[in-house]
C-alpha cells in the first residue's frame, strides 16, 4: 500500500480523513484571509467605506459600513481559526451576496459574475456545509469537524434571508437586471 493511500484513508477523531481536513484548512485560510483583509481595509479607513456605501445608494451608509466591516473581520478571524465555522460562514455568505450585488447592480447580472465576493460566498457556503475539518477549534473544543445538517441548512437560509433583508432595507434597489449583454 502506498503512503498516500494510508494517509488518505486514515481517519482522525473527528471522523474526517486527514487529507480532506487539510483541504478544508486550505479553504478556510483562503476564505478567512480574504474576508479578514476586506474587513480590515474598511476598518482602517471607515470613512472611505462609508463614502462607498453612500455613493452606491445605501441608506444609513455608516451603519451599513460598520455592519459589513464587523462581519468581514469577525467572520474572517473565526474561519481562520475554524471556530463557530457555521456562524462565521453564515455572516460571510450574507455580506458577500450583498457585495456581489453592489458589483453587478449597474448592469446585467451576468456582466461580472465571477468576482471576489462571488467566490468568497461560494467558499463560505462550502465551509458551511462541509464544516471546518479536524484541524480547527471546532473539532478540538467541540469535538466536531462538522455541524449537524439541520444547523447548516438553517444557517444557509438565514444567510440568504439576511442578505435579501439587508439589501432591501439598506439599499432598496433591484440588483438583478435582465437586459441583454452589450456585445
Amino acid at each position: 500500500m502506498a503512503t498516500t493511500d494510508r494517509i488518505s484513508t486514515r481517519y482522525d477523531s473527528a471522523g474526517t480523513d486527514s487529507v480532506s481536513s487539510f483541504g478544508l484548512l486550505v479553504l478556510r485560510i483562503a476564505v478567512g484571509a480574504t474576508a479578514l483583509q476586506a474587513g480590515l481595509i474598511k476598518a482602517f479607513d471607515i470613512d472611505a467605506a462609508v463614502s462607498f456605501m453612500d455613493d452606491n445608494g445605501w441608506k444609513m451608509g455608516k451603519f451599513a459600513a460598520i455592519l459589513v466591516t464587523a462581519t468581514e473581520t469577525a467572520g474572517g478571524i473565526l474561519l481562520l481559526l475554524g471556530l463557530l465555522t457555521p456562524v462565521a460562514a453564515c455572516g460571510l455568505i450574507a455580506a458577500m451576496i450583498d457585495a456581489w450585488a453592489v458589483n453587478v447592480a449597474g448592469g446585467p447580472f451576468w456582466s461580472q459574475p465571477f468576482n471576489v465576493p462571488f467566490l468568497v460566498a461560494f467558499g463560505a457556503t462550502a465551509l458551511l456545509f462541509t464544516g471546518a475539518g479536524a484541524y480547527s477549534v471546532d473539532a478540538k473544543a467541540f469535538g466536531r469537524a462538522r455541524w449537524p445538517g439541520v444547523i447548516t441548512v438553517g444557517l444557509f437560509v438565514v444567510a440568504i434571508a439576511a442578505a435579501v433583508t439587508t439589501w432591501v432595507l439598506l439599499n432598496g434597489t433591484n440588483p438583478l437586471h435582465f437586459a441583454s449583454p452589450s456585445g
